[in-house]
């Protein structure tokens, strides 16, 4: 067996190994938790409501681990079981370029691993999110967004890849770093398009109407000095129960977006709160921050790439015969997940941290109460548990647990 083989069988035993225990311990600790509410929370949440996150909480986690086993076996598949051998065989069997192959080879993996998850993300919706009363989608509705959500991957996937391929073919040694400027580039170019030209095409986006909450977030832009394209409500409604708000874009696209059903829930303070703890990713550049982070990650990706690309022990060693630029990049992007997972917790460490961050600037330009009290209601409407394993939240939480942040922000309120 090659080397490759038992390193590659090692290190995805591991993080498997790792991912299942984390669940089992979230699902341990939400459950030993279930029939008491935090100290902290027991004027705010009823013990209905906790007991309704709890078990929230438990089905997503026997769904992921579902999801998890199945992302196993798909992967084992494709690799060691000849599935994107097979899928190269096909695809040279109708003698086009070596370009228009890659692209197709690509695709259809991608095609075949969506399809066969589609069944996770049918449950997901229609009776997880059915079953606590968050779901507000059709099938007619999936299905359009589905149709959708392909047909933008073709439209976008097929020159990006054709670009990448190219070049891996083409530029010589360092084929990588101009492939890594590309998808610096294009990833740039989405984050200005998708407000403006991609997510209408998925929801409504409504300016704000409502004069008085207008003006006070007005107000709030002007003392934070930012400057936007306008303030939006989305119907979120339209899909699902839960409430969200953002801010999207960059340069002269930049735009605010509160969910309707967000707008349903909270009062105009809090809503205002919501919006300064968004501007405070902003106004702290952490979105710049995270945008430097992924590209020096992805520039050592594709050096890593560049390297392993040039290896017959890499192809062999995960199953496919037939060496290619295209499988060389499928390989890598299927693979590379299982060797980063000791990443997780480091990157949730910092998403954390300029959560904090973003809190203290909210709490400086409106009051921490306000902020507590949105926080609140959205953990109890969107059935947040409450009382998270501190290992499993470490590694999978991008905000600080509940009572945590509560606690934080309550000093700042003291």
């Amino acid at each position: 067996m090659n080397t490759f083989t038992v390193v590659f069988l090692i290190a995805l035993a591991a993080s498997f190994g790792i991912e299942y225990w984390l669940s089992r311990r979230q699902t341990a600790h939400v459950r030993a938790h279930r029939n008491a509410v935090p100290a902290a929370f027991k004027d705010t949440v009823s013990l209905e409501a906790h007991q309704k996150a709890a078990d929230y909480t438990i089905d997503k986690i026997r769904l992921g681990n579902v999801e998890r086993i199945l992302g196993v076996a798909v992967l084992l598949w494709l690799t060691l079981g000849g599935g994107i051998s097979l899928v190269q065989k096909v695809w040279s069997g109708f003698e086009f370029s070596p370009l228009v192959t890659g692209v197709g080879v690509i695709l259809t993996t991608l095609f075949l691993i969506q399809l066969l998850e589609l069944p996770m993300s049918l449950y997901q919706t229609f009776v997880i999110e059915e079953r606590y009363g968050f779901n507000r989608n059709t099938p007619r509705q999936f299905a359009v967004d589905l149709g959708l959500q392909l047909l933008l991957s073709l439209a976008i996937g097929i020159p990006l890849l054709s670009l990448i391929l190219w070049v891996m073919g083409s530029v010589g040694e360092y084929w990588w770093l101009l492939a890594w400027a590309i998808l610096l580039g294009f990833s740039i170019l989405m984050s200005w398009a998708f407000p403006t030209f991609i997510a209408p095409l998925f929801n409504k986006f409504t300016p704000l109407s409502d004069e008085a909450l207008k003006k006070r977030i007005e107000s709030l832009l002007v003392r934070c000095g930012f400057h936007s394209k306008g303030i939006f409500v989305m119907d979120g409604s339209r899909r699902s129960g839960h409430g969200n708000a953002y801010f999207t874009g960059i340069g002269d696209s930049k735009r605010i977006v509160f969910f309707d059903t967000l707008m349903n829930s909270l009062e105009h303070d809090e809503l205002e709160a919501v919006l300064a703890h968004e501007l405070g990713h902003f106004k702290r550049k952490h979105v710049l921050k995270m945008l430097l982070a992924s590209a020096v990650m992805s520039l050592v990706g594709f050096a890593l790439l560049g390297w392993v690309s040039g290896q017959d022990w890499f192809y062999s060693g995960l199953g496919v015969e037939l060496r290619s630029n295209a499988a060389a990049l499928l390989l890598f992007m299927l693979v590379a997940p299982v060797f980063t997972v000791f990443l997780r917790p480091i990157i949730a460490y910092f998403q954390r941290r300029y959560e904090f961050e973003a809190d203290d600037f909210a709490a400086s330009y409106t009051q921490p109460a306000h902020l507590i009290s949105a926080l609140v209601k959205l953990y109890r409407e969107n059935a947040s548990t409450l009382t998270p394993d501190p290992l499993y939240s470490a590694f999978h939480y991008s905000h600080p647990p509940a009572a945590i942040r509560i606690a934080h922000l309550s000093a700042k309120a003291s």
